[in-house]
């Protein structure tokens, strides 16, 4: 290999490092999901809906569209959905996906109901550590059916993950063979 086109692979690597470096320390390094070209960061800011029409089964929830879901979530919601209707389970999706904003909103909210952020953990994640920003986790309503989703759903890939959060199911599609990690007693593992 000669000379000039050893300089210039050298120059072409100290510069992409430079720029690495760079966008790092900026905070314009874009982060990406496992799926190649779906920016992380975009998703995170896609909003899901504000609300949806009453759960049919009790009014006092809501029955939201599964938008802004990742992919593989949604599908995996469908196929949830799908299986509990054959046992004649109709599941409300009282909550699902939300933007930054929409939780950083939640929390804040829970911080001035509870009084500390340490308290409002307990029951709401600040957006950078929710798995509702990422579109992985859905509430569901009414009681009987995160009962059903509790007791069927491992093999969907479903997992309630909070003792004191009946509602609250994250998919992982790890869960179908290994099951269920242990309950954390609040969102703050606490």
């Amino acid at each position: 290999m000669s000379t000039r086109i050893t300089v210039l692979l050298l120059t072409t690597l100290v510069l992409a490092t430079a720029a690495v470096v760079a966008l790092g320390a900026a905070g314009r390094l874009p982060v990406y999901d496992p799926q190649p070209g779906r920016p992380l960061a975009i998703r995170e800011e896609i909003p899901g809906p504000p609300t949806g029409p009453p759960c049919p089964v009790d009014n006092r929830y809501v029955d939201e569209q599964p938008d802004g879901l990742h992919p593989d979530v949604l599908a995996a919601w469908h196929r949830l959905t799908a299986t509990a209707a054959t046992q004649d389970i109709r599941l409300c999706l009282n909550d699902g996906k939300r933007s930054r904003a929409q939780q950083r909103a939640e929390f804040e909210e829970a911080v001035r109901k509870f009084g500390t952020e340490d308290l409002a953990a307990k029951y709401v994640l600040p957006p950078e550590k929710s798995e509702h920003v990422r579109g992985r986790a859905v509430d569901i309503q009414p009681h009987s059916a995160a009962q059903w989703v509790e007791r069927n759903a491992t093999s969907l890939g479903w997992c309630r993950r909070y003792d004191n959060e009946y509602w609250h199911f994250e998919y992982d599609p790890t869960y179908v063979t290994a099951g269920c990690p242990p309950l954390l007693p609040s969102a703050t593992g606490t």
